[in-house]
């Protein structure tokens, strides 16, 4: 056992920033839910982030990107060159993280988190030569999420800078109403967003289809559930050619002043 090889923290955040600073390619195998979304937060508030690599189970890994801001991130990550994410399971009970020449066992214990390393360099060898040779014949991950940094980007440009304040407003509260099991629904917060704006509904679900958070179908679906709980109300808007637009406004009956907190409480609510 190497000197000081072993870590403990009160969360894999904790543990696994501290791999980080020393890190230059890091491999975690087999990651738990909270491995993934630490990682992925980690690479996002990191100056200079290692590398990183994960070799995950499918379903493991749908399930977490269920959450839109772990999967947004992500993306990010994987569109920089920073995170590669492929499929595969060596069926470890805890997961493994391997980097410059120690290997880690992350075990989770009530609130302690520990990494529990060796630098032993044939037993480092044999786990790097065996991961290795895993990670080849492993397939990546279809991430279909899209960046947040374009979903920040396309849609100032497209709908407008004080509706793209408004989202990043409302996202910034949503990570901090939520529990850490709580999931939301990316196209309601989208579409309160723009209701707060009065953007048109052709213009933000024809945005949200072609950035890739939903079809066109799916807002539209949204959007009648959110009419009908009376959240939301429309406008017709004539155009010169065609049936009118629907300009989407917030239900003031519903809403007090419509502040990103209380975008975000009903976000959850209505996700619920």
């Amino acid at each position: 056992m190497g000197a000081g090889a072993n870590l403990h923290g009160r969360s894999f955040e904790e543990v696994l920033e501290t791999i980080f600073a020393s890190a230059d390619d890091l491999l975690i195998v087999d990651p738990i839910t909270d491995a993934v979304e630490s990682l992925t937060a980690l690479a996002t508030t990191a100056d200079d982030p290692p590398r990183i690599r994960v070799l995950a189970d499918e379903s493991l890994l749908k399930d977490v990107m269920d959450d839109f801001v772990v999967a947004s991130n992500a993306a990010d990550h994987v569109d920089a060159g920073t995170l590669t994410i492929r499929t595969g399971s060596s069926g470890h009970r805890n997961p493994l993280a391997v980097a410059n020449g120690t290997v880690w066992s992350l075990v989770a214990v009530g609130d302690n988190v520990a990494a529990l390393g060796t630098d032993e360099d044939s037993f480092v060898d044999t786990v790097d030569d065996l991961y290795e040779s895993q990670w080849q014949i492993a397939s990546d991950f279809d991430l279909r999420t899209p960046p947040i940094s374009r979903v920040r980007e396309t849609l100032g440009a497209e709908i407008g800078e004080q509706t793209r304040e408004d989202f990043d407003a409302t996202l910034d509260a949503l990570k901090s109403a939520r529990s850490a099991t709580a999931e939301f629904d990316e196209v309601t917060l989208t579409l309160l967003v723009a209701a707060r704006n009065d953007v048109l509904l052709y213009d933000i679900s024809k945005w949200g289809e072609d950035v890739g958070i939903a079809s066109k179908a799916t807002f539209s679906r949204t959007k009648t559930t959110l009419e009908d709980e009376g959240l939301i109300r429309t406008e017709k808007v004539p155009i010169d050619v065609g049936r009118p637009r629907l300009r989407l406004k917030l239900n003031e009956d519903r809403f007090d002043e419509a502040t990103p907190e209380e975008l975000a409480a009903v976000t959850l609510s209505h996700s619920a």
